[in-house]
């Protein structure tokens, strides 16, 4: 009998002392933020998650159960099936960890993660999900729930006993002591400038882009591809064509308009509000006279294909189908590795929404067509926090301007490929800077233009109005609209908290101190029994020495 209870307290001390010695503080905390996925209501339907508390434990996608913990997923993680498994099991929260260099990873990682976003944005959900760009602390956190959940194909008493000594358990907590609220005053913001033509009543060409972004989290949402490449082409535009302007030589008979659109992301809504104030309010607007088309540019900073929208095919002889023969033209002579194609798709009058900007020209009877890279209106490039600075292609975009630079030269001066000279004495098309597009292109995605902060944050209300400077800069008659919503009867509601305080408390589950107590509690029971019967086992001890000398 003495030997085994020597043996048990070695095994007890031995066992005790190192857990002791390896655990963990009783509590370490860590703090970040992270940005709630989107939610907003647009055309009297929901959009986004609800939720924004959370109190949950840390657990990897992988593990068999998610019911009430925070499911911990990197971008190759976060699969459509995985979210929704997230939700059928309802699952307290998802965190999603973004690579800080999203370059080095594979594109069809990318890609997955930006289809699934997209799919995810289409749907409501009560549970939170947020964002958050990765560290040195949430990395640990996600290799040790990782590495935690590894363990379930091993036999329950080993997971268990794992679970007990060795694992460390992460609690997220988000606390808010005011409920979500709707945000009915947002306002948005339309930038117009023009480029008189010479002569009286010549026709008008409209060049516009939206500027804001879209994306799962809107302050993670940079937009650079889309459409962010927009925004610049327009810009560069505007200034080569003013060179042309300023002397009644070169100025063609067209009067252009350029116009930056807020609130493209959601149904156009910048561009809807515009049109009704020139064509339903203004006394005199060159929309009200002959709109020779509407040239709307998104999405064009990839790809080695050019795709021309339109809601029907144009007519021949019409301006737009003559600008979209010289488009064509310029690719063939000049770029005959590039894919052109016309996409054309009705407009649904019984859906409330629009898939492109030109719809909502087209919808009041103003002839336009997009032009992108591409050839789905629903495609997931159009708004991810993936799209950031490091997935455009400079030289494509700079190749995209050129092209409608040049279509445009030729159209407004009923030029030909034998007119070659000519345009490039009047127009220099090696002037697209590169510089000045990649600055531009920094100055856009510094700050997310996710469309409810753009009218909140100093930051991205200064991004506006640089905007607007630019165009004053190259432009004339510039003007800026500001159209605020009926807060009664509003066509977009947004929803705050979006940007919330986390805590990540890194601790040892409960069953560690309960194994650990039991460890303890039988150790010095063994102590206790040894001393209370010491005269017995120090006879049986003396009397087993004895014996083995004998």
């Amino acid at each position: 009998m003495l030997k085994e209870l020597s043996v048990a307290a070695v095994l007890l001390l031995l066992c005790v002392l190192p857990l002791h010695g390896s655990a963990l503080p009783a509590v370490s905390s860590y703090e970040f933020t992270a940005y709630r996925m989107q939610q907003y209501n647009l055309a009297q339907r929901s959009h986004g998650c609800r939720g924004a508390i959370v109190v949950a434990e840390a657990h990897s996608a992988d593990e068999p159960v998610l019911n009430r913990r925070c499911v911990i997923m990197k971008v190759p993680d976060f699969t459509t099936e995985k979210y929704l498994r997230a939700q059928r099991q309802h699952a307290a929260a998802i965190l999603i960890l973004l690579p800080q260099n999203i370059s080095s990873m594979p594109h069809e990682t990318l890609k997955a993660f930006m289809l699934s976003e997209s799919k995810a944005l289409l749907r409501e959900t009560l549970m939170p999900v947020y964002v958050v760009p990765e560290d040195e602390q949430l990395l640990y956190m996600y290799e040790e729930v990782k590495q935690a959940a590894a363990t379930r194909t091993s036999s329950i008493f080993i997971r268990v006993l794992r679970s007990m000594i060795t694992a460390t358990a992460f609690q997220i907590i988000v606390s808010s002591n005011t409920p979500i609220k709707a945000i009915t005053d947002n306002s948005i913001v339309t930038l117009e400038g023009v480029l008189p033509g010479g002569g009286e009543d010549v026709p008008t060409i409209v060049i516009t882009a939206h500027y804001d972004s879209y994306g799962l989290a809107p302050w993670l949402s940079h937009g650079a591809d889309s459409n962010g490449s927009g925004v610049i082409i327009l810009l560069e535009l505007a200034r080569l064509f003013q060179k042309l302007y300023k002397s009644s030589r070169t100025r063609p008979p067209y009067n252009i308009i350029f116009s930056l659109t807020g609130g493209g992301k959601y149904n156009f809504l910048g561009t809807k509000r515009w049109l009704e104030e020139n064509l339903d309010h203004a006394e005199s607007s060159l929309l009200h006279d002959n709109v020779a088309f509407v040239l709307c540019l998104d999405t064009l900073a990839s790809g080695d294909e050019l795709y021309m929208h339109v809601s029907r095919p144009p007519k021949p002889e019409t301006p737009m189908h003559s600008f979209i023969q010289c488009l064509e033209e310029v690719v063939s002579s000049r770029f005959s590795w590039v894919k052109t194609g016309l996409v054309h798709k009705k407009i649904n009058l019984g859906e409330s929404t629009v898939a492109w900007e030109h719809e909502r020209y087209s919808l009041r009877r103003v002839p336009g067509f997009t032009l992108s890279h591409l050839d789905d209106p629903k495609s997931e490039l159009r708004g991810s926090v993936l799209d950031t600075m490091s997935q455009v292609d400079f030289r494509k975009l700079k190749r995209n301007g050129i092209i409608i630079a040049e279509a445009l030269a030729r159209y407004m001066y009923n030029l030909s490929d034998k007119d070659f000279f000519f345009l490039n004495q009047i127009f220099l098309m090696q002037d697209f800077q590169d510089s000045r597009m990649f600055s531009l292109m920094s100055f856009l995605t510094s700050v997310p233009r996710a469309t409810q902060l753009l009218d909140k944050e100093p930051g991205h209300i200064l991004l506006v109005n640089s905007l607007e400077h630019e165009f004053k800069r190259y432009l004339q008659q510039v003007h800026r609209h500001t159209f605020r919503q009926d807060k009664r009867d509003p066509d977009l509601t947004f929803y705050d908290q979006m940007d919330q305080p986390i805590m990540m408390y890194r601790v040892k589950p409960a069953a560690f101190d309960l194994f650990l107590g039991g460890c303890i509690a039988a150790y010095l029971g063994i102590v206790y029994y040894t001393i209370q019967n010491f005269g017995y086992l120090y006879t049986k001890l003396k009397a087993a020495v004895k014996s083995k000398h004998q």
